[in-house]
């Protein structure tokens, strides 16, 4: 399984993957459940079927892995939900809810109980590694850049009020679903997602004409 290409990210392992995908596959999967922290690279190694020096040949220290999952796992991801997906849309008013929950599809059932992985990544390890920051920042701007580029052409076809700003609209609409998850992830209760989508929903219809 290619997390950049699979639908369910936390789908049925795929022993014939290139063992360099794998094991980015699965270092995905241990930090979205227990942070880069908790990646043990020893268990790693192990669940990919693999050896220390096979390890090291690819990733030459567990930041070098951690980076290329945000470089390759986290913005393939983004790029499917927040580029094509959005892109998918003629309404961006209707594509940014769209793609909020095929992200969660994408991410699988637990994405409820783990929250956002671009987020909780950024909470743990921004502040304490600039090369975590500074690829999570960037893929933070980029999605909010497609955001923005939606709305504008929003704004062109008439379905965008032409008075706002699309910077800082895609700006707090990220923001708003990036909290969002997160107090889904804190609370426990899919009564919070749906509430907080419903918050949203209302948000962005006033965005139209």
């Amino acid at each position: 399984m290619n997390l950049t290409r699979n639908e369910n990210l936390q789908g049925a392992s795929a022993q014939q993957e290139p063992l360099r995908d794998r094991m980015l596959d699965l270092a995905f999967r241990e930090i979205y459940e227990t942070g880069f922290c908790g990646l043990r690279v020893d268990t790693l190694i192990a669940k990919a079927g693999t050896t220390k020096g096979a390890f090291y040949h690819h990733f030459p220290s567990k930041s070098a892995l951690g980076y290329a999952v945000v470089d390759e796992v986290l913005a393939g991801l983004a790029d499917d939900v927040w580029g094509k997906h959005l892109a998918s849309f003629a309404d961006p008013i209707e594509g940014i809810e769209a793609s909020a929950l095929y992200a969660m599809q994408r991410l699988g059932p637990r994405c409820a109980e783990l929250g956002c992985p671009f987020n909780n990544l950024a909470q743990e390890m921004s502040a304490i590694d600039n090369g975590f920051r500074e690829r999570l920042g960037a893929l933070f701007a980029r999605i909010i850049a497609n955001i923005a580029q939606a709305l504008r052409r929003g704004q062109r076809d008439g379905h965008v009020r032409s008075n706002i700003d699309p910077d800082s609209t895609a700006h707090f609409t990220f923001s708003a679903l990036e909290g969002t998850l997160g107090v889904v992830k804190t609370m426990g209760a899919d009564a919070s997602f749906d509430i907080g989508m419903q918050g949203l929903r209302q948000y962005l219809a006033t965005l139209r004409p």
